[in-house]
């Protein structure tokens, strides 16, 4: 019998992870998802890295996700006559919107949005926060500030302004030419960074409609405060805690996690765990004890997935990046305190058919020692309301279109599988039985619980239980 990770794993591609048998490698290590990231790389490779994830999909008769992350608006301060300066915690220093070569007094901060809101007070990181400037006034064309915590600052630093909303779209005139380019080559999922509002997602809704998933990265203070909203309007979530950790104190972030995580749970939307996981791995064959606690706490808190960045996109051990991730995450799943966790976290099913009958398929599945539970879907919503449960078991998806069963390889314990449209019930038992013993789930002598909606092809009216059993 084959053991299946609950936990998803997402790998972000770059020149370290591009070639077939690098990519071939990591699924076999554990990827299901792969993310391309717009702020690095060029269309071509990434329609050439699609290109080869598909052709492998092909050749193994799987589903593997593909992940397109937009840059999103970054904000930079300009360029110093020396290459850089050095401040100190107490003396001024004013950012403007003038184009001259900065010094010790002053730089250029090409963002006029920025001035508009800025308020006596307000704080301005640069570089990820290592410098720390508080306003002390301004106008609509510069900011006069006082260096609370000094240090280095050289040319193009990245600005955060954690305190503000900043009038501006998540999406950049970059970021609408990527995104076209990314709906061209087929991506399963947009995840859109810098979401500071729900008008974000809406945004991209316009764009994109059904065509794709949209995940909203919460990245921003102003996310945060609207959480739940942004959350419903978005397909899925992801905690990127990089820029996260910056506008916000570090202390915060693993609360903010499980907030989060929780959030998402509640409703059955997938949520991603990213940013700096396994980050040793990036130069060294093996991660702190530190960064393997950090993946288990995200796989414990009921993450549907965690995420590696740069360990493979050009770190110096991708396969083992991966091999280790998909590690620490067998040991978190097969140890008895997971699934008590994942049962004290469990929310109340609603009063609908839909969620009566999916409560049910887990019960039944735990009482019989069921070996899956098996749904139907065409919208993913079947499957995506079984994973919500956290069942023991893991739970196959039958959907007769490609881009659902991709989809679905972000979602909790689900393995996914393309078949014919169904006309009746048997089927699905017969597609059932094929896909579970193709994975080396079920054995003879073992049941399986089925789930789907009658009448077939009328998405989100799961409404029926069955069990079938294997001879």
């Amino acid at each position: 019998m084959n053991h299946i990770s609950y936990t998803k794993i997402v790998a972000t591609l770059g020149p370290a992870s591009s070639s077939k048998k690098v990519l071939l490698s990591l699924i076999d290590a554990g990827v299901d998802v792969f993310r391309l990231n717009f702020s690095h790389g060029t269309h071509e490779s990434h329609q050439e890295s699609c290109r080869i994830i598909r052709e492998i999909e092909k050749e193994k008769n799987c589903s593997i996700g593909i992940l397109a992350d937009l840059q999103g608006p970054k904000l930079r301060v300009g360029c110093f006559a020396n290459g850089h300066v050095i401040l100190k915690a107490g003396q001024e220093f004013q950012l403007d919107l003038s184009e001259e070569l900065g010094d010790e007094k002053r730089v250029s901060l090409l963002h006029p949005e920025i001035f508009s809101v800025l308020e006596d007070g307000s704080t301005i990181l640069i570089n990820d926060g290592r410098i720390r400037l508080r306003v002390l006034d301004g106008s609509k064309e510069h900011a006069r500030t006082e260096v609370i915590t000094g240090g280095k600052i050289s040319n193009n630093k990245g600005v955060n302004v954690p305190d503000v909303s900043l009038p501006i779209s998540a999406l950049t005139a970059k970021d609408k030419y990527d995104l076209q380019a990314a709906l061209k080559i087929g991506v399963d999922c947009i995840a859109l960074s810098f979401v500071q509002r729900p008008e974000d997602i809406k945004e991209l809704r316009e764009i994109v409609g059904q065509e794709t998933w949209i995940m909203a990265k919460l990245e921003k203070p102003g996310a945060i405060k609207h959480l739940e909203e942004i959350i419903d309007l978005s397909d899925a979530v992801m905690v990127a805690r990089g820029d996260l950790g910056v506008e916000l104190p570090p202390e915060t972030v693993p609360i903010l996690q499980k907030r989060i995580i929780n959030a998402c749970r509640a409703v059955g939307k997938p949520v991603v765990v990213a940013t700096q996981m396994l980050e040793t791995m990036i130069e060294e064959p093996t991660p702190t004890r530190a960064e393997a606690s950090d993946v288990a706490t995200a796989v414990f808190d009921g993450a549907d997935a965690v995420m590696l960045s740069a360990e493979t996109a050009v770190g110096a051990y991708p396969i083992e990046a991966v091999r280790m991730m998909d590690s620490i995450i067998n040991h978190v799943e097969e140890d008895s305190l997971y699934f008590r966790l994942m049962d004290a976290s469990r929310n109340n099913p609603e009063s609908t058919p839909e969620d009566a009958i999916t409560a049910a398929a887990r019960q039944v599945a735990h009482t019989l020692d069921a070996a899956a539970i098996v749904t139907y879907t065409l919208s993913g919503s079947t499957t995506m309301r079984a994973a919500r449960e956290r069942p023991y078991r893991t739970i196959l998806c039958l959907t007769p279109k490609k881009e659902v069963a991709r989809r679905m390889c972000l979602v909790w314990g689900v393995e996914s599988m393309v078949g014919p449209t169904i006309v009746d019930f048997m089927d699905i038992e017969v597609q059932a039985k094929q896909f579970a013993i193709e994975k080396g789930i079920v054995k003879n002598g073992e049941k399986l619980v089925i789930t789907a909606g009658m009448p077939f092809g009328q998405a989100g009216s799961t409404n029926i239980l069955r069990i079938v059993g294997l001879d």
